[in-house]
């Protein structure tokens, strides 16, 4: 301040974020407004991306404001840090993604406490953390039965390694959190004869409106989806496997009902009981839970009517990326535009609740506002092979522009227009090539098998369609859709 010199290294310090994390629409300056708030906001949140060793405490929903009488989660970390700030953060800043896990990491001790005080075995992530671990909740319900956190924390650890490759995080404590995670899910389900199915008893849904339920269908589906990935992890680090982890993955229950063709939100669920926010939704993005398009519809079909107007902002987002998968761009829209009841101008604050009241500045709605663009328009598909991609753009915008995508450490910027996508991989500063043996990226799109290699600073065009970016040497995918 002395010097003069606060506000033009302020500026300077943004405009290097900027230029590795843009996002940029034609066609919409209400949507281009909201894009940059929630960066904006988010990033604040964040720890510097030049100072990401230092110690970090988790990012609270609300930050650390205070939204008033009792609102503002007291600066404790949900799962709202790990499974709606942290993806789209983590498209473009591995290093922010990494202080994340390590934040995780290094409250193993606490979680392993709050599992042996239930009585199981392995690690139990609070509902409420802070810096400990332990759970913080001042309503045990919560602690207890919203074990799906778990699922969420694991999911992080997941995308993390399939956006990079990069094992460090996994040989520093992670690959212990993760194994921890599935220990727990071994010694917390219960076997019934009847079905010769694993249950999850006496559980508390995303959806809060219930609690002591069985088998919510989310927290199964994350549970699953965990396990499997910590036996992947397990024989990618030569780490011997038990073979409960595959035996209660393979045998856990996922509710489905087969004569309405739907996934009932947990065992005796009935059509049009409301619900609070996006939950059983959230099984195909983001937990990528692969199931019929037909039965990806009815969910969101079921679901959408019920879902309360004034539950939490971040909702709308998950049932916009649903539509958008089945390539309902009006439906999307229609639902993506509810968000907007949530920012306050001029400084696009977010409340919780449409309504204004709730935690302020709602940092959870951004990061669901953020995947649904990020996520949604483009398609993009963390997958343990590739980045998949299938853009569709609503009818009032003419082009997206994404500057900064990071994968497999290399940059790519994404321009996506009605007819055609553009893709460019980035020469690193002062015009050197990226690395050849760390960027021998290809574009590969799924209806003609056609393989585009890409070279740094050369743009690729190719008509719009579903695709993905992986490594050269790839000939196997996994599509999303």
């Amino acid at each position: 301040m002395g010097t003069g010199d606060l506000r033009p290294s302020h500026d300077k310090a943004w405009a290097e974020l900027w230029l590795k994390s843009t996002l940029e629409v034609v066609g919409s300056e209400r949507l281009c407004r909201a894009l940059i708030g929630c960066m904006f906001y988010l990033l604040s949140a964040f720890p510097s991306i030049h100072d990401t060793s230092s110690s970090f405490g988790g990012i609270s929903p609300g930050g650390l404001s205070n939204g008033g009488d009792g609102q503002d989660y007291w600066g404790h970390v949900f799962w709202d840090q790990d499974i709606w700030m942290y993806p789209g953060i983590a498209l473009f800043y591995p290093e922010l993604a990494r202080a994340v896990l390590r934040y995780r990491v290094g409250t193993v001790d606490g979680a392993k406490y709050n599992a042996q005080k239930q009585g199981y075995k392995g690690l139990k992530f609070p509902w409420e953390s802070a810096l400990s671990g332990r759970e913080v909740c001042p309503d045990d319900v919560y602690g207890q039965q919203e074990i799906h956190i778990n699922g969420d924390v694991t999911l992080a650890f997941q995308n993390y390694l399939y956006l990079t490759q990069d094992l460090s995080v996994f040989r520093e404590g992670g690959a212990e959190l993760v194994y921890g995670v599935a220990d727990y899910w071994v010694s917390r389900v219960k076997w019934n004869p009847e079905d010769q199915k694993y249950h999850l008893l006496g559980v508390m849904p995303p959806d809060e409106y219930y609690r002591n339920v069985n088998n919510s269908v989310y927290t199964n589906a994350a549970a699953k989806l965990s396990l499997h990935f910590a036996e992947d992890l397990a024989n990618l680090l030569h780490h011997p496997a038990p073979k409960a982890w595959r035996d209660v993955a393979e045998r856990l229950k996922i509710p489905f009902d087969q004569a309405s063709q739907y996934h009932p939100e947990y065992d005796g669920y009935v059509k049009g009981y409301p619900v609070k926010q996006a939950d059983t939704v959230m099984l195909g993005y983001p937990l990528g839970f692969q199931m019929p398009l037909e039965v990806r519809k009815n969910d969101l079909e079921v679901y959408e009517p019920v879902t309360d107007p004034n539950g939490p902002a971040m909702t709308w987002s998950m049932f916009a990326i649903g539509w958008l998968e089945l390539g309902d761009t009006e439906k999307a829209q229609l639902l993506l535009q509810k968000c907007f009841q949530n920012i306050q101008g001029p400084f696009q604050v977010w409340s919780e609740s449409s309504d204004g009241s709730g935690a302020v500045n709602f940092l959870t709605g951004m990061g669901g506002f953020l995947q649904a663009v990020l996520f949604g328009y483009t398609g993009f598909r963390v997958q343990k092979e590739c980045l998949a991609f299938s853009p569709l753009l609503p009818s009032d915008l003419s082009e997206l522009c994404i500057r900064g995508v990071s994968y497999l450490g290399c940059r790519m910027d994404w321009l996506l227009r009605k007819d055609e996508v553009c893709v460019i991989l980035r020469q690193q500063a002062g015009g050197a090539e990226c690395d050849a043996k760390s960027c021998n990226l290809q574009v590969v799109l799924k209806d003609s098998g056609i393989q585009i290699p890409l070279m740094p600073g050369q743009p690729v065009t190719f008509p719009r369609g579903p695709g993905c970016v992986c490594k050269l040497a790839l000939t196997s995918y996994c599509w999303p859709f």
